[in-house]
């Protein structure tokens, strides 16, 4: 390889690298028909359960809580089972309800279920300011 090719060559790659790592990971905030979905993990890296990180993916619908998600997590699986089931409480309430409401965590799964309910709190508060 001559040296032309070879910058040529280094410079696609570096500008390949430069474009890759501009993207940004997935957007917090989407709409897919009709449906908003709040996504929590770039949002509230610093809210740790036991073992890390816990985000969630909330979908509203006419400024209701349809639904939230658990995202992958590094969380004890026989633990956070029982924390992620709290989440049901904030399925069918209105958003401004649902970021006040005092869910209690689950015994056993106290850390998981404080940063689920922080998640959900944080995401809910990042909606009413983006939507």
């Amino acid at each position: 390889m001559n040296t032309r090719n070879f910058i040529i060559s280094s410079l696609s790659a570096v500008a390949l690298t430069v474009f890759v790592s501009a993207m940004p990971a997935e957007s917090v905030l989407t709409k897919d028909a009709g449906t908003t979905i709040v996504n929590t993990s770039t949002l509230t890296k610093d809210v740790r359960g036991y073992r890390g990180n816990t985000p969630v993916k909330i979908y509203i619908e006419k400024n209701r809580v349809v639904k939230v998600e658990a995202l992958p997590n590094r969380e004890t699986p026989k633990y956070f089972v029982r924390a992620k089931a709290l989440l049901d409480n904030f399925e069918g309430k209105t958003v401004t309800k649902a970021q006040k409401m005092d869910v209690d965590a689950v015994s056993g799964a106290t850390m998981s279920s404080k940063a689920l309910i922080k998640n959900v709190q944080t995401g809910l508060q990042y909606y009413k300011a983006h939507k």
